[in-house]
């Protein structure tokens, strides 16, 4: 019985066999050949030589002292950092930085809001108002801030007009005093920010199934109830993408700066972000060491304030 069990028995062929015909067998659905590996690679070879490679050669580079002119590196160890961390502007560009960051996270709620009005079942034109909201993203970021500038004008800037209209006497020069220039850069770059948060917002919001708000309305929820149980729930993905991005955007906070402050201006030494000192050090004082210091600890700062973020979505974000 076993020898004719044995006779009987048939083994199965192997993926990429030859069969009796003498063509060779198709391979089973999990082997991927090497036509993909082939893309992959070539988009990995991309990504490793136009992002990783940069940040390992910024690393030895802050490692190093050069010349004016880029030549003859010295290995200086961390000296750099040393002289990065007594640098007494250091704390003064943390923190404008993170004031600006703030100041603009706040345009991800209030992006909220508007790309839910917008979107409210009935309304008409709700592509002109994308449309609106969108436009000063697509402008150039450096001719906005220029007329941003001309707004913020201490003499015959439209908003101290206003406000001496308003019975306010002796408004701020804005942009050229301490303290309120990087306030008034920060509610600039909120401005700027909304357009495209209520685009993704909105785009997030048309996958939200409308049985849900109808179902809320049977059961007696208002729009303010549906808004806070339904509507920002379902945003959170969104919601949370744009807080990555829009913390990412802080930190590299610089032609804003550029554009509006300007050099020369009194408050420009108070006024500095960690980009503009990365500006400062490399392409200023020539000092390339330095500048990729600086570089190195704003991806610092970026990768644990990303991290952090990350572990916390998953009490917050819900993904369905």
């Amino acid at each position: 019985m076993s020898e004719a069990g044995a006779r009987g028995s048939v083994t199965a062929p192997s993926p990429g066999s030859v069969g009796p015909s003498g063509r060779r067998r198709r391979g089973s659905p999990t082997s991927v050949g090497a036509w993909p590996v082939a893309f992959i690679g070539l988009l990995m070879l991309g990504v490793a030589v136009f992002y990783y490679w940069p940040i390992v050669k910024n690393i030895i580079t802050s490692l190093q002292q050069t010349n004016a002119f880029g030549g003859d590196p010295q290995f200086v160890g961390f000296a750099n950092y040393r002289a990065l961390f007594s640098d007494p502007d250091l704390g003064s560009a943390i923190g404008n930085t993170l004031l600006y960051t703030v100041i603009i996270l706040v345009g991800v709620p209030l992006s909220v809001i508007i790309a839910s009005m917008i979107e409210l079942p009935g309304l008409r034109g709700k592509s002109i108002y994308r449309m609106i909201y969108f436009l000063p993203y697509l402008a150039m970021p450096m001719a906005v801030a220029q007329v941003w500038k001309i707004v913020y004008n201490g003499d015959f800037g439209l908003l101290n007009q206003f406000l001496k209209a308003v019975g306010v006497h002796n408004p701020p020069y804005w942009i050229v005093t301490p303290g309120w220039a990087i306030l008034a850069v920060s509610i600039f770059g909120l401005w700027a920010s909304i357009g495209f948060n209520v685009i993704i917002l909105s785009s997030g919001l048309k996958a939200i199934p409308r049985e849900l708000y109808e179902a809320a309305s049977i059961d007696g929820a208002t729009g303010v109830r549906q808004f806070r149980w339904i509507t920002v729930p379902l945003l959170t993905p969104s919601i949370f993408f744009l807080t990555i991005m829009t913390t990412i955007g802080g930190f590299q906070l610089f032609d804003a700066l550029f554009a509006m402050i300007g050099r020369g201006n009194p408050a420009e030494p108070k006024t500095r972000s960690l980009v503009s000192m990365f500006y400062q050090q490399a392409f200023v004082n020539s000092d390339q060491g330095g500048g990729a210091a600086t570089a190195i600890v704003i991806l610092a700062m970026v990768a644990i304030v990303t991290v952090i973020q990350f572990i916390g979505q998953k009490k917050w974000v819900n993904y369905v």
